[in-house]
């Protein structure tokens, strides 16, 4: 992933290298440069796309992981206890998001299909009526309406290119046979909460308990607040807004599992736990 985004981001000062003038018209655009610059942003789409999986996938595992060590921690000082939980809750959580990605990607990418399938029968079936269709999207969007209907009767002669902008238009879907498949996704988000959630654990696993909640809080205020600043590049967010609200949100979670594992002991009459 990280020597992905460094190759984007090489490719894209290449290309900006070789970009013409500001100014320039269109035909001092060449066929082979406009070419490597659609490919590489949609390769950066993609990338992205997988990149908000490890973000969201670490995020969710350094917070939800602090959240189970925390309450144990404040149930009992018992580092056996806290991490095995900590490790039974990141071990599901890993199950979990992955098998989550995976039946949500796949779902979402049937049903697209399905629709994408929809539109395909109706150019097929009744070419007027998806010409039309097309025309009047055009005009919504701005183009004169004799205008919007000369563009669309030529889109309707290549049946190809009037699906794809039916279905970008009227679905928002974008017909795009290089996306990920399910399976990749889910095995980079069960890493990514995998790998978020040994932040929280690994202290136990070094230190003493007292000292290893207070490392591990720290660890993860810093973890998170790096993957603020690291997502505030594709977001173009202030990097400290950006880190600072990933920080607070994980804070007030490990707070309130803190606070019910040492009040809800007391409140079930088994305080002797926390003792």
């Amino acid at each position: 992933m990280v020597l992905e985004l460094t190759g984007m981001a090489e490719t894209q000062r290449t290309l900006a290298q070789d970009r013409p003038a500001a100014s320039a018209p269109a035909s001092a655009y060449s066929r082979e440069w406009i070419a490597a610059h659609l490919a590489q942003e949609r390769r950066n789409s993609s990338l992205l796309g997988e990149a908000r999986e490890v973000v969201f996938g670490a995020q969710d595992g350094i917070v939800s992981t602090l959240a189970v060590v925390a309450t144990v921690a404040g149930a009992t000082h018992e580092e056996f206890a806290i991490v095995v939980a900590g490790v039974a809750a990141a071990l599901a959580g890993v199950f979990s998001m992955a098998a989550g990605e995976y039946i949500g990607s796949k779902s979402q990418r049937e049903i697209f299909d399905a629709q994408v399938e929809g539109e395909r029968i109706e150019v097929d079936e009744r070419p007027g009526e998806s010409e039309a269709e097309v025309a009047y999207m055009l005009a919504e969007e701005g183009l004169g309406e004799e205008d919007a209907a000369r563009v669309a009767a030529i889109m309707a002669r290549h049946p190809e290119v009037l699906l794809r902008t039916m279905v970008s238009r009227e679905l928002g879907i974008q017909v795009d046979d290089g996306q990920g498949s399910p399976l990749q996704g889910a095995i980079i988000m069960g890493l990514a909460f995998g790998l978020g959630a040994a932040v929280p654990i690994v202290p136990f696993l070094l230190v003493a308990e007292a000292t290893a909640l207070v490392i591990a809080i720290v660890l993860a205020g810093i973890v998170l607040f790096g993957i603020g600043v690291v997502k505030s590049r594709w977001t173009r967010r202030s990097p400290i807004a950006s880190g600072a609200e990933v920080l607070v949100l994980a804070a007030l979670a490990g707070i309130v599992g803190y606070l019910f594992g040492t009040i809800l002991p007391q409140l079930l009459g088994v305080a002797g736990l926390a003792a």
